[in-house]
């Protein structure tokens, strides 16, 4: 069965002599593995298409539970962070949690676009790539099921806490006087909180669109990684990468 799809390639590895293994978010299949047999000698008409972060047309076949690429063409490579070390190692981050959270043979349109998005404005530097990133992060955990709860203290019920503190474990707001029983977190102001509520609840293409003064942003950027981590329970390289080089 053949069929033509685009997809975003998040992983890929030498097989073989001249072979790749791609890990590939596509459109109508979800996340799949394909077989790019000759993809790395001279010359491969779709050797640019298997590339990692970039987004590709792509027809493939599949037959015995197994996918194998047959075209390939790029739609968009992301070019202005292929040249850029720490702008390549942040979208290596963005694609290990893409790959993390997006399930095998199940489509999620919407998952691909946050992560299509996000590279789109990391290469052409539309905001500070720690704005990026932490934005990716935090409407990424609200894909994947973790959508925080930010509507008031979760002890108490109080709204708006004036010192609000979030539970990076339990995904959920307390204020100062009852942090004691919410576990493991970080402070957050009221700028910061505002800026979580809007990733949580703006329209996609509006995501990105805010603003924050140099405390804010600072807490908003923590809180943002340290949320995504505790929810995977697990760490990234691309992350540990990034942050040596950048």
């Amino acid at each position: 069965m053949f069929i033509t799809t685009r997809g975003l390639v998040l992983r890929e590895v030498k097989y073989k002599e001249a072979d790749k293994i791609l890990t590939i978010l596509t459109e109508d299949e979800g996340k799949i593995t394909v077989r790019a047999r000759g993809a790395l000698r001279k010359g491969c008409r779709y050797s640019a298409a298997t590339q990692l972060l970039t987004f590709s047309e792509m027809t493939l076949f599949h037959n015995h539970g197994r996918w194998s690429l047959n075209e390939g063409s790029t739609v968009e490579q992301f070019l202005g962070i292929r040249n850029d070390l720490t702008g390549f190692a942040l979208g290596t981050y963005f694609a290990e949690l893409l790959e993390a959270v997006s399930d095998e043979d199940e489509p999620n349109p919407t998952l691909l676009s946050l992560g299509l998005n996000a590279l789109f404005a990391l290469s052409r530097k539309l905001y500070p790539p720690e704005h990026i990133k932490a934005v990716f992060e935090l409407r990424l955990a609200c894909l994947a099921g973790f959508a925080p709860a930010l509507d008031g203290c979760s002890v108490c019920g109080i709204t708006a806490p004036e010192h609000p503190w979030f539970s990076t474990d339990g995904g959920v707001l307390c204020c100062s006087e009852c942090r004691p029983t919410v576990g493991a977190g970080l402070p957050l102001c009221a700028a910061s909180l505002a800026a979580m509520v809007h990733v949580t609840h703006a329209a996609p293409k509006k995501i990105f669109s805010f603003t924050l003064d140099e405390a804010g942003a600072a807490r908003f950027h923590a809180v943002s990684e340290a949320y995504i981590l505790s929810q995977l329970d697990r760490g990234f390289g691309g992350l540990d990468y990034w942050k040596r080089v950048r």
